[in-house]
């Protein structure tokens, strides 16, 4: 998703949380308006989200600004669900020492996928979502991505959001 002009992009739904950790105060996609997001949906069993989409998510989070890039984790279970429980994820949290936001996806009571992943249509985990200064799906991947080329889409969402790009 990163061809057509600024109104041809989805604007991204507001995240359905059921808790948080490592924020004070609850974040909402409206309140982050005029910083890029980056969205990291993981489950804490899933390989490829603790081999390379949360280890990606840190690097961005070390990379860029705070007050520029948001980076938050979404700890959406769709499997598994007594396992991953608010005590396993802040264990797997602090071990993983995973110091950006992380939200936990609001189960639904239609069926196993929670309700900020159904609302993605995220085909699983690890899923990737970009959205722009203004609130607008700039790219949404599911599986691993390659750093280089992620860093580099965020630095043309920041550069076009400032007009200087």
């Amino acid at each position: 998703m990163s061809v057509g002009t600024m109104s041809s992009f989805q604007e991204a739904p507001e995240l359905d949380v059921a808790q948080w950790f490592n924020t004070a105060e609850p974040l909402s996609l409206a309140g982050l308006r005029g910083r890029v997001v980056v969205l990291h949906a993981f489950q804490m069993l899933c390989p490829g989200c603790v081999q390379s989409g949360l280890p990606q998510a840190r690097r961005i989070a070390a990379t860029f600004r705070s007050s520029e890039v948001a980076v938050i984790g979404i700890h959406t279970v769709f499997e598994h669900h007594e396992a991953m429980t608010p005590v396993s994820l802040a264990a797997f949290i602090h071990e993983y020492r995973l110091g950006f936001p992380i939200a936990v996806d609001r189960p639904s009571e239609e069926g196993p996928i929670p309700r900020t992943m159904a609302a993605y249509r995220m085909q699983g985990t690890p899923s990737l979502v970009l959205i722009d200064r203004a609130g607008h799906i700039r790219r949404h991947a599911f599986g691993a991505e390659e750093d280089m080329k992620v860093g580099a889409e965020i630095a043309l969402l920041m550069a076009e959001g400032r007009g200087d790009g």
